[in-house]
Order: C-alpha cells, then structure tokens, then sequence
C-alpha cells in the first residue's frame, strides 16, 4: 500500500469538507493518505488532485457502519501511521418531544459506531507501526448541549467518551489518541445536510457571522496535531472562530 518508509494515514469521511481538507494537509506533510467515503467518484477525484500535486493518495470506497467492509479493509495493512475519524454529521433539529429517533440513530451509527469499527479494525496496524496516532473528530456539541441540538450532541458526547476511554486502556502503547473538537465550522454540505437541503435553513447558520472556521482551518489543526513529537499528546484541543464564546453564544452583525 505504501512505499517503503512513507506512513499512512488513512482519513474516513474524505469525499468533503474537513476530511477532504484534512487528506490534503497529511499528503503535504508526507504522508501517503487513503481516502474513504461511500462517494466513489469524490474520493478518487481528489486522490488523483493529491497525486497531480505530487504527493501520494489512493481511494477507497468503504462505508463505515459496514463492520464487515471495514474489516476487509483493514486486511490490506500491515502498519498505519494515522488514523483520522472523520466520518460522521448532523440530522435535524428538533427538539427532543418531536425528534426522530432514526436520525438519532444514524448519527449514533456513524459518528461512534462507524468510528468504534475503524478503530478497532486498525489498532493492530496502528500499533504495529511502533508510532501510530488515531484522531477522532468530535464537536463542541460534545463538551456542552444546546436546543434542538440532543441527537447530534449524544453522539459526539459518544465519539469524545470513546476518545477518553481508548486513551486510558492502552496507555504504554505506541499509539497516541487525539480528540478535536471544532466548533462553528463553515463547510459546503454540513449544514445543508443536517436540514436536509434547505439552504435557507442552512444559511442561518452562519448568518452575521463574517469568519466562521473552515474545513482548512479544522484541518491545520488536525495536521499540527498529528505531527507533533512522538512524546507529545494533544489529548484534547478545542477550536472555535472568534465570535463564538460557546454553542449558544456567536457574535453576529446583523
């Protein structure tokens, strides 16, 4: 998968957003980077962009709630240097009297359950590599609530508990377990998919907010993280634009 002594790192949820931005970033720091999303097209498109841009990227169709897909990925690697869980997203905003409980549950699938299966199925090629390093990617949304936000929020409260526990279990093993959490983020699909293409709805979001992050930003963050010192942890690293204090607190000029 790999020339010799060029890490992996491989970046679930690649076809866009902070994941798409996050491959670019570990394919210019020297990694080579496999890229999977359901998105056949959108990752092979970008893993030919990283190649163009000479650097190294395969792509990788897999569906991460698909425990046996995962795991015949996983067959394909000896050793990993990074693993980026990237994967995951919002449905809805309801309250929870009138939420609907299958969003509930897709976001429970794939932001802990579809991490939960990556990781497991790496963790001996993460290992193996004598310096491995899983990322998850959570959200503010799972440091503190807000209304209309319960689905979303139980799941990444899920994907920083499963950070937490996994870095006390193997503590003394080369592999480091990083947890960032983003907060307002500006993508072209994240808002958009969580109303379910109401764009108008997606719009508010952000609205009189004049530099929310964006996937680039979310990315640096990863990438700095990552390529810090073997010794050096970032257990937790929370990052928000300026004009927000907190989930229910954002500066707007309106």
């Amino acid at each position: 998968m790999t020339a010799a002594g060029t890490p992996i790192a491989v970046v679930t949820g690649a076809s866009s957003g902070i994941g798409a931005a996050t491959a670019r970033g570990l394919a210019a720091a020297g990694y080579r980077v496999v890229l999977t999303a359901r998105r056949k097209d959108r990752i092979e498109a970008l893993a030919a962009e990283i190649t163009e841009a000479g650097h190294q990227a395969t792509a990788y169709p897999l569906d991460v709630t698909d425990r046996a897909a995962v795991d015949e990925f996983a067959t394909a690697f000896r050793t990993i240097g990074v693993l980026v869980n990237n994967a995951g997203g919002a449905l809805g905003a309801d309250p929870i009297a009138t939420g609907d409980p299958d969003d509930w549950r897709q976001m429970y699938e794939t932001n802990v359950i579809g991490s939960l299966n990556v990781t497991q199925a790496l963790l001996p090629a993460l290992e193996a590599s004598g310096d491995g390093t899983v990322v998850i990617l959570s959200s503010t949304a799972g440091h503190a609530t807000y209304e209309g936000g319960g689905g979303y929020v139980a799941a990444k409260n899920g994907a920083r508990v499963l950070a937490e526990t996994l870095r006390l279990e193997i503590v003394g093993r080369p592999v480091r377990v990083i947890e960032i959490a983003p907060g307002m983020v500006k993508t072209d699909e994240f808002a958009t998919t969580r109303f379910r293409g109401d764009t108008e709805k997606a719009a508010k979001v952000y609205a009189g907010v004049a530099e929310p992050l964006s996937a680039e930003d979310v990315a640096d963050t990863i990438t700095w993280a990552v390529t810090r010192p073997s010794h050096v942890n970032i257990d937790l690293l929370v990052v928000r634009p300026r004009a927000q204090a907190s989930n229910t607190k954002v500066h707007r000029d309106l």
